[in-house]
């Protein structure tokens, strides 16, 4: 996690902030799935209660001149300006972004009721303690190659970290162990 690059995007009147920002991370997405990547991580550095227009990836400078190399924006690229390679600074601090879920929701409410583990009244308790305890995280809303679906994937933000810790990352360019540099 040597080099970044910064990929900023430039909404207007016909693509706002948020749709563009999914659009392109969705991209982004299929393409680090498409290079089987476990060395590639995303960070948001613009991050306060939305995720921001800047979406960081980091990784060595050889693997995001790889990525570059795929033209893997496609259409979008009008929308987005996207940086050089540059080397992370010196001083850095480190924080793990990863995937936040909710242990209810619909789906596994649909499966106890499937398998015969809840009962009518219980279904009803189920669901009005599932909105109780929604996920408040920022969250990228993503669209399904293979179904056309969209499902939201909620991001965390652990505390900033001295030390950076290794692990890999998923096809999202999240990880519950490793680290960004933070800056």
């Amino acid at each position: 996690m040597d080099y970044y690059i910064d990929i900023r995007i430039k909404p207007d009147a016909e693509m706002r902030q948020n749709v563009l920002l999914n659009k392109v991370y969705t991209k982004l997405h299929k393409t680090l799935w498409e290079l089987n990547s476990s060395d590639i991580g995303i960070s948001f550095p613009e991050w306060k209660v939305l995720l921001g227009k800047v979406i960081r990836v980091h990784s060595s400078q050889a693997r995001l001149e790889q990525l570059q190399a795929k033209n893997w924006l496609g259409g979008l690229s009008g929308y987005c300006h996207v940086s050089v390679t540059q080397a992370i600074p010196q001083q850095v601090l480190y924080r793990r972004i990863s995937r936040a879920r909710s242990n209810m929701s619909q789906s596994k409410l649909n499966r106890l009721i499937k398998r015969g583990s809840i009962s009518p009244s219980e279904t009803k308790a189920y669901r009005a303690k599932m909105f109780a305890s929604g996920i408040d995280n920022p969250y990228l809303e993503l669209e399904s190659s293979s179904n056309g679906h969209k499902h939201r994937r909620y991001v965390q933000f652990s505390e900033l970290l001295d030390k950076a810790k290794s692990g890999k990352f998923d096809s999202f360019g999240l990880s519950k162990e490793a680290t960004i540099p933070w800056f």
